[in-house]
């Protein structure tokens, strides 16, 4: 019975050290900008769009590829269309392989990110998102076993004109 309840220190210490660094790496609200390179949370009445993204068992997102335009606020509109749970995350390559990997180890895990956007079988949600940066902004899903079965795609954002000419 020690045992256990010292697993489960470990666990909640674990869990609160990532909690912990994940705050110190900025993804709260007004953080430290290490969202800057994937863009900021965006505001749902200024969304221009909105795209629909569907989750499947087959361990795909559809669409998996999505363009949009620098400064573009869009609204994902995202359902999970199988029968496990799935998740949308938004981030730098970098970033998801090294969430996947904590994931792993803490498969429970919860989140409540506004790059994120964790669901049941069958249910939907959304994440507004504002693309600040030109470039490729990957997603995935950081389930267990769905980031290295490919459950993954991204965000192509076009540069957009130069504020000059923008009005």
């Amino acid at each position: 019975m020690k045992i256990q309840t010292i697993r489960c220190a470990a666990v909640a210490a674990i869990t609160a050290l990532a909690a912990v660094g994940a705050f110190a790496a900025g993804s709260h609200a007004g953080g430290h900008d290490a969202n800057d390179a994937i863009g900021k949370p965006g505001v749902a009445a200024k969304a221009t769009r909105t795209v629909k993204v569907d989750m499947t068992d087959s361990m795909r997102f559809t669409p998996a590829s999505i363009d949009v335009k620098q400064n573009e606020t869009v609204r994902f509109l995202i359902t999970n269309s199988g029968k496990i749970k799935h998740e949308l995350v938004l981030g730098t390559e970098k970033e998801l392989k090294e969430h996947y990997q904590l994931m792993m180890k803490n498969p429970e895990m919860e989140h409540d990110d506004p790059n994120m956007v964790t669901l049941a079988p069958g249910k939907s949600g959304e994440v507004v998102w504002q693309f600040t940066k030109a470039g490729k902004i990957d997603f995935a899903c950081l389930q267990p076993g769905h980031y290295d079965a490919g459950m993954k795609g991204a965000v192509n954002v076009a540069k957009s004109a130069s504020k000059a000419t923008a009005k």
